[in-house]
C-alpha cells in the first residue's frame, strides 16, 4: 500500500542532510559573498582556524567509517622509506650513472640498487599476507603511508595476488601523490599527521618496518612507546634488516645507559626475508593452528 497519507513506519521524519544541501543549489542567496549556506557545505566556514576541532574530528570519522563499511577488523602495517625503488628502476640508473662516469652518481646508484633489496622483500611480504590470511574468519589486510618505495612495495605485493589494501597518504609541502596500487575505496587522505598514526595502529596486529628516514622512525617509536608504556596491547614489531638498524641505532647502549630495560629489547625483532616475517606472525597469533572461526579475535 503506497498510499501517502499512510507511510510506512520506516519513512524519515525530516529530510536528509543531502536534500536539504541540494535545496540551496540556484537560491538568491546561494553566491560565494553569502553567509546563507548551511554550515557543513560551507567550504571557507570549515577551513577557519577556530573549526580545527570540527576538522580533527573528521579525519578521525571518515577513514573509521569507511573501514568498518568495507569489513576492514585486522591490519598489518608496512613502514619503509619512501626513497628505495624496485630493482628493475635502480640498475637502469645504475648503467645510466656508469654512462656519465661520475664516480660519486655510481656509488649513490649502487648504493640504492643495494637497498632496492628491501623493495622487493616488503613486495613479497605484502603479497604472502594477503594470500594466505584470505582463509582466517577476518582477513588481514597490508596498510601503507601510500606513497613511493616501500609504501608502494607493499601496495604493490597485495594488488599483484588479487587483494585489497590501505593507503594512508598525507599532505605534504611537496607533492606526494598515492601510489597506483591502494585500493581506490581504501585510499585516505590526511592533513594531521597526528590522526593519520593513530589510523596505523588502531586495526593493526603487527608493525613491520623497513629501512627508513625521520618519519619511519616517527612511527616506529611512537609505536613502541604505546607498547612499551602500556597505552597499547603488545604486537609484534619486525624490523627488516638487522645490519641497518644496529648501525642506525645503539640499541644497548640505551640499556647499558639506562635510558630503557634489557627487557625493552624484547618489543621488537629482527627478520631478514618475507616468509621469516609471516613465520614469526603465524607462530605469535597461531594463524597456522588455529581453526578458522577462532581468529575473528585476533
Amino acid at each position: 500500500m503506497n498510499d501517502p497519507r499512510h507511510p510506512i513506519l520506516s519513512t524519515r521524519n525530516f529530510p536528509t542532510a543531502e536534500e536539504d544541501a541540494r535545496t540551496m543549489e540556484g537560491q538568491r542567496y546561494a553566491g560565494p559573498e553569502s553567509a546563507y549556506r548551511l554550515a557543513f557545505t560551507d567550504t571557507a566556514f570549515l577551513l577557519r582556524e577556530e573549526l580545527r576541532p570540527v576538522r580533527m574530528q573528521l579525519e578521525l570519522l571518515k577513514p573509521e567509517l569507511v573501514q568498518q563499511e568495507q569489513g576492514i577488523e585486522s591490519t598489518i602495517v608496512i613502514f619503509g622509506s619512501a626513497r628505495i625503488l624496485p630493482e628493475d628502476v635502480a640498475r637502469q640508473r645504475l648503467d645510466a650513472a656508469r654512462a656519465t662516469g661520475d664516480t660519486t652518481a655510481v656509488a649513490r646508484a649502487e648504493a640504492a640498487l643495494a637497498m632496492s633489496a628491501y623493495y622487493e622483500q616488503a613486495r613479497r611480504f605484502a603479497a604472502i599476507v594477503t594470500e594466505r590470511s584470505a582463509k582466517l574468519a577476518a582477513p588481514i589486510y597490508v596498510v601503507t603511508g601510500g606513497g613511493p618505495g616501500i609504501m608502494e612495495a607493499g601496495n604493490r605485493g597485495a594488488f599483484e595476488v588479487g587483494g585489497k589494501s590501505l593507503g594512508l597518504n598525507i599532505v605534504l609541502p611537496h607533492e606526494q601523490a598515492p601510489n597506483p596500487y591502494i585500493t581506490p575505496e581504501l585510499c585516505f587522505q590526511f592533513h594531521y599527521f597526528a590522526l593519520r598514526k593513530m589510523h596505523f595502529v588502531m586495526r593493526s596486529k603487527a608493525l613491520v618496518c623497513f629501512p627508513g628516514g625521520f618519519g619511519t622512525l616517527d612511527e616506529l617509536f611512537e609505536t613502541m612507546t604505546l607498547i612499551q608504556t602500556g597505552k597499547s596491547r603488545p604486537r609484534p614489531i619486525l624490523l627488516f634488516g638487522r645490519a641497518f638498524w644496529e648501525k642506525l641505532i645503539n640499541f644497548e647502549h640505551l640499556v647499558e645507559t639506562g635510558m630503557i630495560g634489557a627487557g625493552d629489547l624484547n618489543l621488537f625483532r629482527f627478520v631478514e626475508t618475507a616468509e621469516e616475517a609471516w613465520d614469526h606472525l603465524a607462530s605469535f597469533y597461531g594463524f597456522d593452528t588455529l581453526p578458522n572461526e577462532e581468529t575473528r579475535d585476533v
